[in-house]
């Protein structure tokens, strides 16, 4: 009895051993996420989320294979964005303009959605917004379009405002040039621009006593990623120089900065997952447009206004879409 019971118990293993290797194996679909790197925030939360709102989810019906240098290098994206294809992801996410540009490079056959601050044309990532033609698509955030925007807030927040300096990077100049556009939209509003040349953190404290020492009466960045990177920094430079700041992205007020005008990249990350999808249900980039962004947002930090013995206007007041207090 003993034996036939060994027997039978032997069998049944091998029976079930049997049985799973005739099951079908599971496709699971391999992304490939290429950030800067640096702490997860809440912005490529929301691309996850997003995700999960369309039936994915990791270790269940895809794989994600998340790639990012935690000091924020940008040098590290190529290599990064080479293991990438390496390990044969079937697309590639890449919501920053550096990872962006690392991914065009690292592959013309992977499906790549991007989102980036310049014009993806003029960039030479894609062929047109409306057929990008390639192996990209994505979501172009629109930056540089609205300084012009950004300058006029300025002039209804500060009293008298006539000249305003503009922190900008020359070795961060892009096809479309956004300073020349800077300098263009101040004319247009009767202002002089400063330019302040920052090449490294290091310049920083520099370029702000310039700043005081020339009588500028407020503050406008041109967006790169040495800024960006530094946005808590420049924030406090902006309060200890008492300088009227306006930026584009709400995380530089979340940082301690006056005022920003710009897209909602939080939702961009959102409806890059939407790209997602369809790549993966058989869409070819080559045949979704570019989107442009819907949503634009005012935020205004209250507590920096006190800092800076600022007053902020009620008509500017009333329309914010977030007051931070």
């Amino acid at each position: 009895m003993r034996e036939l019971v060994a027997g039978l118990f032997t069998a049944t293993l091998l029976l079930s051993a049997a049985l799973a290797d005739a099951q079908p194996q599971v496709h699971r679909p391999r992304i490939g996420y290429l950030r800067i790197g640096g702490p997860t925030t809440a912005r490529d939360e929301a691309f996850f989320k997003a995700l999960h709102e369309l039936g994915y989810f990791e270790g269940k019906n895809i794989e994600v294979d998340v790639r990012g240098d935690p000091d924020r290098r940008q040098e590290q994206l190529p290599a990064l964005a080479a293991e990438l294809v390496r390990s044969k992801v079937e697309v590639i996410v890449a919501l920053d303009p550096p990872s962006a540009q690392a991914a065009k490079k690292a592959t013309q056959s992977i499906p790549v959605v991007i989102r980036t601050t310049n014009d993806p044309v003029e960039e030479g990532m894609v062929a047109s917004l409306a057929r990008p033609g390639g192996n990209i698509t994505g979501l172009y955030s629109i930056t540089g379009e609205l300084t012009g925007k950004r300058l006029e807030l300025l002039t209804q927040t500060v009293s008298r405002l006539a000249r305003v300096a503009v922190l900008w990077n020359p070795d961060f100049v892009t096809k479309d040039d956004n300073l020349k556009n800077a300098e263009a939209s101040a004319r247009s509003l009767g202002l002089q621009l400063q330019p302040l040349e920052a090449r490294t953190p290091a310049a920083f404290e520099a370029a702000f006593r310039a700043a005081v020492e020339h009588r500028a009466q407020a503050l406008i960045t041109l967006r790169n990623p040495l800024i960006v990177n530094e946005r808590q920094r420049l924030a406090e430079l902006a309060i200890k120089s008492k300088l009227p700041a306006i930026y584009d992205d709400r995380e530089f007020v979340e940082a301690g900065g006056l005022m920003s005008y710009g897209t909602n990249l939080t939702d961009l990350y959102r409806r890059a997952a939407v790209y997602v999808d369809k790549i993966l249900k058989g869409a070819k980039p080559a045949d979704l447009p570019v989107e442009q962004p819907t949503k634009f947002e005012l935020v205004i930090n209250l507590k920096t206004a006190k800092q800076i013995g600022l007053t902020i206007p009620p008509n500017v007041l009333a329309r914010a879409d977030k007051v931070i207090k």
